[in-house]
């Protein structure tokens, strides 16, 4: 049984189950949305087409990097565990970052409001962070536009507590306003073409008193580090792949005065707390200056409140 109240991605317009529970109904445009292996395919054509080139570039760099396992204890123990041994540095990162969320968001939110909450992980990848929420017993929706089964929304076959995949884009997201207590940007933001954009529509699905988190994107002091940043990763991937890998005109990268302008929009003003990396980590900035090379990203936990009480 479906738990989350979808919205029309093209039209808005709540939608309705259609014959079977695997189908939802748009009365407005008569457009009928099935399940497929277990996954919401809420992409529009408009979007398939829009997101065509990029699902095929980051699926091939993903593929050769050697992404996933057919193994499920691999999927079910990160972010704490790399069991295929390739990036453990990565996940290190994603692990101390998981646990900020849950020490400064997940926790307080769950005393708050003694009640199961409805979330959802933006830009889910292989649903890991979706899991960890189920895990907790909360209604979790994990949305990406990849549904392959390796690295993609199809490895929700893995896990053993349930969460709702969702193939959609950050612009039209397929939920009911008011709907969600915590909307996660899990290292996804920084795809945005247009930050305004994005962070409205997740305003609009977030309760009052919900929580919208920017987790682990990249973020730079100077902007021209960010762009520096960005040259030097397509030139990797010309060389590695054949392609820049910029079939989207991402924003890439947050600065501080960006944050400051996307959260006037939304009438918010951001919290930003740094989890600790490692002393390795905290050294990169200065050896950046020793060695006259760009300043490296940070990644902060950064959220916002939406004004009212959490029910």
């Amino acid at each position: 049984m479906n738990t989350f109240r979808f919205a029309c991605p093209s039209c808005g317009s709540p939608l309705q189950e259609g014959s079977a529970p695997s189908e939802q109904h748009c009365p407005a445009e008569g457009t009928v949305y099935r399940q497929k292996d277990g996954i919401w395919p809420f992409l529009t054509l408009a979007g398939k087409e829009a997101y065509g080139q990029f699902i095929l570039e980051y699926e091939t760099v993903r593929r050769v990097e050697g992404r996933g396992s057919s193994d499920p204890a691999f999927y079910r123990a990160l972010p704490f565990e790399d069991r295929s041994g390739r990036f453990r540095a990565d996940w290190q990162i994603r692990a101390r970052s998981y646990q900020a969320l849950l020490d400064e968001i997940v926790v307080p939110l769950e005393k708050r409001t003694r009640r199961t909450l409805s979330a959802v992980d933006l830009g889910a990848g292989n649903g890991w962070l979706a899991y960890r929420l189920a895990q907790r017993g909360h209604q979790a929706a994990a949305v990406d536009l990849l549904t392959n089964p390796l690295d993609g929304l199809g490895s929700h076959v893995h896990y053993d507590a349930p969460f709702t995949p969702i193939q959609a884009d950050f612009n039209h997201l397929p939920f009911i306003a008011d709907q969600m207590d915590l909307v996660v940007f899990n290292a996804s933001l920084h795809y945005s073409t247009r930050y305004e954009t994005t962070l409205c529509e997740a305003w609009r699905i977030l309760k009052p008193g919900g929580e919208l988190v920017l987790l682990d994107s990249p973020l730079y002091q100077d902007a021209g580090s960010g762009a520096q940043m960005v040259r030097e990763r397509e030139g990797l991937f010309r060389k590695e792949y054949g392609f820049a890998s910029n079939a989207l005109p991402s924003e890439n990268f947050l600065t501080r005065s960006r944050l400051m302008e996307v959260g006037q929009r939304l009438g918010t003003r951001w919290q930003l707390y740094r989890p600790f990396y490692g002393w390795g980590w905290e050294l990169r900035p200065w050896k950046a200056r020793l060695l006259g090379r760009r300043e490296p990203a940070q990644f902060y936990l950064i959220h916002a409140a939406k004004p009212g009480e959490a029910g």
